[in-house]
């Protein structure tokens, strides 16, 4: 039996659930309950897949120290808050000692959530109000069906606050200086990273 299908009557520690977990376990850890993810459509794959991929071949070609990770890594943001799987999350130079083995320990420093019918109120109430209290610099949401892209930081009053993606629409990170993505990009039919490195002179 999944992990995912087990009831906690009682509730679980958040070391037992780390304990517990593995790569083929697709979960949350809220409130001391294990709550299973759905499955992703193969739209919202493409789209986080790709983001993952000119990521991590952004900080390789740029050799960047940060870390890239994508899918069932979990991130835990403070030790009240629940521990999230993010579809992409950049962590940066400095403070990638935050992660360790399966998990964040802490807010990472970009977080990208590929929003799906089923995830948005969770998406864009539950973790954003998560990522904000948690302290993760930047957030971006783009709704795989609906074709939109937002991106917020976090202010120095600790509030998100969106940022302008200009014409033609872009997201910028100011976590990661020089990473952007042209939001065309995300609504191919099949996304290709090497239209990014070109695009950002690296090829």
């Amino acid at each position: 039996m999944s992990l995912s299908a087990v009831q906690y009557p009682n509730g679980i520690s958040y070391d037992d659930f780390l304990a517990t977990i593995d790569e083929d376990t697709h979960a949350e850890w809220v409130d001391g309950q294990v709550v299973p993810m759905s499955p992703v459509s193969e739209r919202h794959d493409e789209i986080s897949g790709f983001i993952y991929a000119i990521l991590r071949g952004y900080l390789r070609r740029k050799r960047i120290a940060g870390r890239a990770v994508h899918d069932s890594f979990q991130m835990k943001t403070g030790p009240s808050l629940p521990s999230r799987v993010p579809d992409v999350a950049y962590v940066a130079p400095g403070r990638t000692h935050r992660v360790r083995g399966t998990y964040i320990d802490g807010p990472a420093d970009l977080v990208v959530e590929v929003v799906s019918p089923e995830s948005r109120f969770r998406d864009r109430t539950e973790k954003f109000r998560e990522y904000q209290e948690g302290g993760v610099r930047e957030y971006w949401l783009i709704d795989a069906v609906l074709r939109t892209a937002e991106a917020y930081r976090l202010s120095a009053d600790g509030v998100y606050e969106p940022v302008d993606l200009g014409e033609p629409a872009r997201l910028q990170s100011e976590a990661l200086p020089g990473f952007w993505i042209d939001v065309a990009w995300l609504w191919l039919k099949e996304p290709d990273e090497w239209v990014a490195y070109q695009a950002w002179g690296l090829i």
